[in-house]
């Protein structure tokens, strides 16, 4: 299935592309969608399934987490992933939210995050770095942190580089200095930090809801349909990420798919 996807990758991401960014809902219920034979399928339905998110303009961007509750062999995935990366039909990232997160973006939504975050910071001088980062930096570093040796050779294939260019892509959300290093850097998407509060809001919402219930247990479709105060994300965002990382699992009944919270 690697092998299908590298061949296919491109063109179908491109499809995707032409049919828009995510917007939510498509009238399909997740009970429906919830597993694919296919890493990729599986991504362009949940970047299609993406909630608008009011008041933060967000790309979407799905959890690595959320594919391991779709594609049964999480191995598969994780090649898939590499493979699709190598093709650079989408990047990955890590997450701070003080757990193992990883975020995977469609390359083309990234590049448009990017542009956002750079007219937003509203600089007028040293903005020259942005296009060096895009041209040098993205293009010839695929993983998902960099250190700052090799962050100033690449972006002096551009110009000059100057302290104040590696300032200015910190302060854009390109990049995050990391804690244990502060000579290396994680890759980061511009402009997420509240959406991972909610994030991490919602993943406990949830859990705090079904911790409640009288055997820590709801059907799928009635538990679907219900809102989350605390996060941004929807419902179905939330139930893939945690079905995925193990913190709940389901189990098929005669009524329907049951999600009940996992045993510690």
């Amino acid at each position: 299935m690697a092998e299908t996807s590298r061949s296919n990758g491109k063109k179908r991401a491109r499809d995707n592309e032409e049919n828009g960014a995510g917007g939510g809902d498509l009238g399909e219920s997740l009970e429906d969608n919830l597993k694919f034979s296919d890493t990729l399928i599986a991504l362009r339905m949940m970047r299609a399934q993406f909630p608008t998110i009011e008041k933060v303009s967000m790309q979407p961007f799905i959890l690595r987490s959320q594919l391991y509750s779709s594609v049964k062999n999480r191995t598969q995935v994780d090649r898939d992933l590499e493979s699709l990366k190598k093709d650079r039909v989408l990047r990955l990232f890590k997450l701070n939210t003080g757990q193992d997160d990883h975020a995977v973006m469609f390359i083309d939504d990234y590049l448009n995050q990017m542009t956002f975050s750079v007219k937003r910071l509203g600089q007028n001088n040293n903005t020259e770095v942005f296009e060096w980062f895009k041209q040098y930096v993205v293009e010839s570093n695929l993983g998902e942190s960099i250190g700052h040796e090799e962050l100033c050779s690449l972006l002096s294939y551009g110009g000059r580089i100057k302290d104040e260019h590696v300032t200015l892509l910190i302060n854009a959300g390109l990049l995050t200095r990391q804690l244990i290093d502060p000579n290396m850097y994680w890759f980061s998407i511009p402009n997420i930090g509240s959406v991972l509060k909610g994030l991490s809001q919602g993943r406990k919402e949830l859990l705090s809801f079904l911790n409640r219930r009288k055997y820590k247990e709801m059907l799928l479709t009635p538990l679907e349909k219900k809102q989350l105060r605390l996060s941004p994300l929807d419902m179905r965002f939330h139930l893939r990420d945690l079905i995925g990382s193990g913190h709940l699992r389901t189990l098929q009944t005669p009524t329907g798919l049951l999600v009940r919270v996992s045993k510690d």
